[in-house]
């Protein structure tokens, strides 16, 4: 084995320019999946972890048989909320564990009556986490002890043309499935460039919510807020050892419209990927080609010498191979080194925030988010294109006979 691996290598080295440039070929396009992946990993965690911090969390927490009710957002208490809290921030995944309120109701004016979700939080805690606290347009964000005062979006706003100052007629689901009704304060509107999420969702202090709806002290849902996405199991195992007897759901079952968005995206990326590889594949099948044409005498006195037509097609197969691991390697490199130096200076992307609602939550730039694992997997993936391609050069040049091929000009 050593002594083909010492042939292949001084083959591969015979013609420099043509080997490197190969070589090159195949690293730049590595690279360039590489730096891909990692932009895209960059874009999940600005705008698909902005999304699931908007719509609800990482992990959501209720108490047994909200499942069964999820359409009517019904208001089941949580029993020791705390101990899910605490068990859920000794996690180091987790950046914040939040209390809510959350049921469905309707706010009305002279313009109408508008289906909404309201929602108590913890002003205190989800005033850091939240895109709505970073989106207040116009007057603030709400504090701890706001009475009558609701946060809105834009949206909504615009539907009922009202502004900060304003008071609509708010409507919600209390605990008995009894309507409180309530007139409430704009106290300011968030713009996060999603109306369809503006238009659903109001927000209300957690006392004011736990006064209006008769859940003195009670909550009936815990978000969970981790620092990446793809950290969530690990959180949940832990959850449950601690406090067992909940419902613990992920953004992927809470937020189905969002996973199957991703996993479009991650469908499309390894298409483009093999695409991409097999054009740079090319030029290995025409380098080993030639390489077999440039050869034919030099074919013809290795068969003559002894060596099997499945020695030969090795031969050939191994410079192949060492042609595409260089590539691979070059290609790692550069990938790697492109995504660090990225994602400590970031890619500026809040010119293009206005493109789609997805890229509306851009705060500012992409930071690409480098994944060890699909390195190795590209490589693997650089390393099989270059065998293949190199196959069908090694079956020719084994297929020479010697005595033709030693007359061979």
């Amino acid at each position: 084995m050593s002594l083909f691996l010492r042939i292949a290598w001084r083959n591969v080295w015979r013609q420099r320019r043509r080997t490197l440039l190969i070589a090159a070929a195949m690293g730049f396009m590595m690279a360039l999946l590489v730096f891909y992946d990692g932009l895209i990993g960059g874009f999940e965690q600005a705008i698909y972890g902005n999304a699931i911090q908007l719509l609800g969390g990482n992990i959501q927490v209720h108490a047994p048989g909200y499942g069964d009710t999820l359409g009517s957002k019904p208001l089941f208490p949580l029993a020791d909320p705390d101990a899910v809290v605490q068990a859920a921030e000794s996690q180091p995944e987790v950046v914040a564990a939040s209390k809510r309120i959350v049921t469905g109701g309707l706010v009305t004016n002279r313009e109408g009556a508008f289906a909404v979700s309201i929602i108590g939080i913890e002003t205190a805690k989800e005033a850091d986490i939240t895109p709505v606290a970073e989106n207040i347009t116009k007057g603030r964000y709400l504090t701890p002890d706001d009475g009558d005062m609701i946060v809105i979006g834009q949206g909504l706003a615009t539907a009922m043309s009202i502004d900060v100052g304003d008071r609509v007629t708010m409507v919600g689901s209390a605990k008995n499935e009894q309507n409180r009704q309530r007139t409430m304060t704009v106290v300011g509107i968030y713009d996060v460039g999603v109306p369809s999420v503006e238009k659903a969702m109001i927000y209300m202090s957690l006392a004011e919510a736990q006064s209006l709806f008769d859940l003195d002290g009670q909550v009936t849902e815990i978000v969970i807020s981790l620092k990446q996405i793809g950290q969530e199991q690990g959180v949940i195992d832990a959850i449950n050892g601690a406090a067992a007897g909940y419902e613990v759901e992920t953004w992927e079952n809470s937020f189905p419209e969002l996973k199957r968005t991703m996993e479009m995206k991650t469908g499309v990326m390894s298409y483009m990927g093999v695409f991409m590889l097999c054009i740079a594949a090319i030029g290995i099948l025409n380098l080993l080609m030639m390489a077999v044409f440039e050869r034919t005498r030099e074919i013809g006195i290795i068969g003559a010498l002894g060596l099997k037509p499945r020695e030969i097609t090795f031969l050939f197969l191994l410079e192949g191979i060492l042609i595409g691991v260089m590539g691979a390697v070059f290609g790692a490199i550069l990938g790697i080194a492109i995504n660090l130096a990225l994602s400590v200076n970031g890619l500026n992307y809040s010119q293009f925030a206005d493109l789609t609602e997805y890229t509306a939550l851009i705060s500012g730039s992409i930071y690409p988010q480098l994944d060890l694992l699909k390195v190795l997997q590209h490589a693997l993936t650089v390393a099989i294109i270059a065998a293949l391609a190199a196959l069908y050069p090694a079956i020719q040049a084994s297929q020479r006979e010697p005595a033709e091929a030693l007359h061979y000009v």
